[in-house]
């Protein structure tokens, strides 16, 4: 089984997490890339920023913006950088970072759940 987790970006980076990959469209605030300690920024796997405006990190809209989001993962770009998720986590441990302060509610989870399934 592929080995896939979520974590927020401001945590200390453990040397479990593997390869640490950004899925946040925006650069979290406050953090420098020397910090972050990030293998790759995929911006491309990110919800548009439509998605992530009307969602607003409201865990009562998550039911539907994970199903707005998996929608917009099948467009070409976005399906490309999810293959490419996959293609790594099948080389070893993957971390998807967030900025976002409720994980469980994150389109890091959304993207986690679907490596997971897949």
């Amino acid at each position: 089984m592929q080995e896939v987790r979520s974590r927020r970006v401001y945590e200390q980076a453990e040397r479990s997490d593997g390869r640490r990959v950004l899925v946040d469209r925006l650069w979290p605030r406050g953090l420098s890339k020397e910090k972050a300690h990030l293998d790759e920024w995929l911006k491309a796997v990110a919800p548009s920023d439509e998605l992530r405006r009307w969602y607003g990190h409201q865990p009562a809209k998550f039911a539907e913006f994970k199903r707005r989001y998996k929608t917009e993962l099948t467009e070409p770009d976005r399906a490309e950088a999810l293959r490419h998720l996959r293609d790594e986590a099948r080389t070893g441990p993957v971390t998807l970072l967030t900025a976002t302060k409720d994980i469980e509610h994150s389109e890091a989870e959304v993207l986690v759940q679907l490596m997971r399934s897949k």
